[in-house]
C-alpha cells in the first residue's frame, strides 16, 4: 500500500517498495563489478607436444578506473599471457574476465575484433610491431581510425585529421607528424605508438615492456607519455615492465608469481604545510578470492618454514608460525 505525500512533504515508500530497496541492497554484487579490469580467479593452460603448461593459476585482479598500473614478474611468472588475454590475443581458459564491461571468454571473433579497435589499445615492446614503415607519423596514428569504418565524408575527414594532431601535440610530437618510423628515434617511435594505440579513444591502454629497449633518459620520456594519458586523456593503464623506474613511479604495481598475483606495492604523495612533497610505499601480500596468499619467499626462508605453518588468530591480526614438529 503506496501512502500519500502529507503536508506537502514527499511520497512516503510503500513496504513493497522498502522490501526491494533491502533485497536490491543485500543482493551480491559481481566481483570487480565497476572496475575498469576485473580478472576472477582466471586459468590459463597451454598445450605442446601433449604436455599441458599452466600459465595462470586462478589469477585475481582489478584495476580501478583511470588508474596507472605496473604488472611486474620474472620471466614465466604469467604478466605476460595475462596482458594477451586483457588485449583480446588470447581466451582463457577457465575463471572471469572483464574489460570496460566486455566478458572476454563470451566474445564472438566480430565482438573481439571491435574490441581490440575500439575497447583496448596495445604498445608492444619492439617498435617494428607498432608501425607501418611506409607511413608518416599522422598517417599510422590515422590508420586505426579509417579501420574503424564509418562513411568517408570530407567532415569525418576533417575529424580525423583534428584527432590525430590533438593527440601528436598532447605527446609532445607534433612537429614529427610529417616523418616515417625510420627518421625518428626509439623514443619517439614509442610515442607515436601511444598515440596509434588511442586513436579511437579506447578506455585501456596495454603495453608490453614498452621501454625495455630504450635508454634510461629516453624511457623517462616514454614514461612521461603515459602519464598523460593517464592524466588528461583519461585512459586506464597498465604497464607490464622489469623497468624500476617505471614500476616504481606508478601508484600501484602489481607482482605475478607462479600464474598468480603475489603482492602489491601501493605508493601514496604527501604534501606537508612547507609544500615538501614526500612519497611513502608499502607493500602487501594478496588475499585471493580462497583466501590464499602466497608469502614472501626471503621471509619463509629466514623461519625455515615449509609445507605446514600453524595459524593463530589474534584481536588485531593472524600469526603465522613454522611448525613444530613436536606436534
Amino acid at each position: 500500500m503506496s501512502t500519500e505525500p502529507t503536508s506537502g512533504g514527499p511520497a512516503v515508500p510503500s513496504l513493497d517498495e522498502l522490501r526491494g530497496r533491502a533485497l536490491a541492497a543485500a543482493a551480491p554484487r559481481r566481483y570487480g563489478a565497476d572496475a575498469a579490469i576485473a580478472c576472477d580467479r582466471v586459468v590459463k593452460i597451454f598445450t605442446a607436444d601433449k604436455v599441458e603448461v599452466q600459465a595462470l593459476q586462478g589469477l585475481d585482479l582489478t584495476v580501478d578506473r583511470g588508474d596507472l598500473v605496473a604488472l611486474v614478474g620474472a620471466s614465466g611468472s604469467g604478466k605476460s599471457t595475462l596482458l594477451n588475454i586483457l588485449a583480446g590475443l588470447e581466451t582463457p581458459t577457465a575463471g572471469s574476465a572483464r574489460v570496460d564491461g566486455c566478458d572476454l571468454l563470451a566474445m564472438s571473433a566480430k565482438e573481439r575484433l571491435r574490441y581490440r579497435r575500439e575497447v583496448v589499445g596495445f604498445v608492444w615492446q619492439q617498435t617494428a610491431r607498432n608501425l607501418m614503415p611506409f607511413l608518416t607519423a599522422a598517417q599510422n596514428v590515422a590508420l586505426p581510425v579509417q579501420l574503424r569504418g564509418g562513411r568517408s565524408t570530407p567532415a569525418a575527414a576533417r575529424r580525423r585529421g583534428q584527432r590525430v594532431a590533438e593527440l601528436l601535440e598532447a605527446l609532445e610530437i607534433g612537429d614529427l607528424a610529417h616523418r616515417r618510423p625510420a627518421e625518428l628515434s626509439g623514443g619517439q617511435q614509442q610515442r607515436v605508438a601511444i598515440a596509434v594505440a588511442m586513436a579511437n579513444d579506447p578506455s585501456v591502454l596495454l603495453a608490453d615492456e614498452p621501454t625495455g629497449e630504450l635508454d634510461t633518459e629516453t624511457a623517462a620520456g616514454v614514461f612521461h607519455a603515459f602519464r598523460t594519458v593517464n592524466r588528461e586523456l583519461g585512459a586506464t593503464v597498465v604497464i607490464v615492465t622489469h623497468d624500476p623506474m617505471v614500476a616504481g613511479e606508478v601508484r600501484r604495481s602489481v607482482a605475478i608469481r607462479d600464474g598468480r598475483t603475489a603482492s602489491e606495492v601501493l605508493r601514496r604523495t604527501e604534501v606537508d604545510e612547507h609544500g615538501t612533497e614526500t612519497t611513502s610505499e608499502r607493500e602487501y601480500v594478496m588475499l585471493d578470492r580462497t583466501g590464499r596468499v602466497q608469502l614472501p619467499a626471503a621471509f619463509l626462508a629466514a623461519l625455515g618454514m615449509e609445507h605446514r605453518v600453524a595459524a593463530d588468530l589474534a584481536a588485531d591480526h593472524i600469526a603465522l608460525r613454522p611448525d613444530d614438529p613436536g606436534h
